[in-house]
């Protein structure tokens, strides 16, 4: 952008011109004994998460379309250009740290105006420009702080002005919601999603929150030990699990197993039965609600999933009491605190699970 530019105001989409292709990247990185191969595709206005348990390369593929981290093999283009050979401060790209980094002796109008200014805007354009970044995030009446008299939902607001002040095509972000306490988090993940829906060009988001992913991504990419193990919409993530750190992530029991007709085998454990008809290999999975627990043998019941277990521990899941088991099959159960009280449970107390066939899920492993 030159000095003759206008800022971006008014009606104008923040992400710029809605032309090109989006990102088409394999981004793979050698570190010795750690090794990272990730492919990402996104559309300019799609916002994809990266999920995955700590060290499965989010971070580091993050950094690598940041142009932070040297690429060992694959490519990165942006709109189809290849953004591997193009030098890192001249990439259209913006980041949201996961510490926001704002320059502390700097106001927040000159932090949103640093970007712009280090694209060549003039200083007084750049603060035009900041100024109205500032308006869209409801901050004017900030503009004169300095980031140790901000709040930190306002911090992370002036973050996410300053990253998109330079129109980005990418924007990434890093745990943008991880430094805010539960109560800002709520209402600034809710400011977050509508301002990347509003955002024209493509947006990357690193979070080990599901919710965060799930409110505000429109695909999932799941991410562990260097490699991509799923990925697809929300609402398919959560339904369809495919490894066992996504099943505790969306807080379901997942099993593999071959299904023969409306049973599935768990190798040397139990079977399951289900309402599905499928065979060979399988996944089942069923949430921690949908298991009865009794303290005896529950007379006449003619319930075929019904397992022996033991407590293995308990613990407080929101208003219920989340009960870890073991024994005929491992699993896990929440019932309510009185439901709990009632069953005398404790760890080693000897317990019967049920689950009905309706309430569980199987599908093609």
């Amino acid at each position: 952008m030159t000095d003759t530019d206008e800022p971006t105001t008014g009606a104008e989409a923040p992400g710029g011109p809605t032309s090109g292709s989006g990102l088409d990247a394999r981004l793979v990185v050698d570190r010795g004994t750690f090794r990272l191969d990730v492919a990402l595709t996104a559309a300019p206005g799609d916002v994809v998460a990266l999920l995955g348990p700590n060290g499965a390369g989010k971070t580091t593929a993050l950094r690598a379309l940041a142009g932070l981290e040297p690429l060992t093999d694959g490519r990165l283009r942006l709109d189809g250009i290849a953004l591997d050979r193009t030098p890192t401060e001249s990439r259209p790209v913006g980041v949201v740290f996961q510490d926001y980094l704002l320059f502390p002796h700097l106001t927040a109008l000159d932090n949103v105006a640093f970007g712009p200014r280090c694209r060549g805007v003039n200083r007084a354009r750049a603060r035009e420009r900041a100024a109205a970044w500032l308006a869209r995030m409801g901050l004017s009446d900030h503009a004169g702080a300095k980031p140790r008299h901000l709040s930190g939902g306002q911090a992370q607001r002036v973050a996410l002005a300053r990253a998109l002040a330079t129109n980005p095509r990418l924007l990434l972000l890093d745990e943008p919601l991880a430094a805010l306490d539960a109560r800002t988090r709520l209402e600034v993940r809710a400011q977050l999603r509508r301002h990347l829906a509003e955002f024209e060009a493509v947006a990357v988001l690193v979070t080990h929150d599901p919710l965060d992913a799930m409110v505000l991504a429109d695909r999932l990419v799941v991410v562990e030990d260097g490699k991509v193990v799923q990925e697809g919409g929300p609402a398919d993530i959560a339904r369809r699990p495919r490894t066992d750190y996504i099943a505790q992530l969306v807080g379901l029991n997942l099993y593999r197993g071959e299904a023969d007709g409306h049973t599935v085998r768990l190798g040397s454990g139990p079977a399951i039965t289900t309402t599905e008809d499928l065979s060979g290999p399988v996944f089942v999975a069923f949430p921690p609600g949908a298991v009865t627990l009794y303290g005896e043998h529950p007379a006449g019941s003619s319930a075929r999933n019904l397992w022996r277990c033991e407590v293995a521990g308990l613990e407080t899941h929101g208003d219920q009491i989340r009960v870890a088991l073991t024994g005929e099959l491992a699993l896990t159960a929440d019932l309510t605190a009185v439901a709990a009280a009632e069953l005398g449970l404790h760890p080693g107390a000897p317990v019967w699970a049920t689950v009905k066939a309706t309430q569980t899920h199987a599908y093609p492993a």
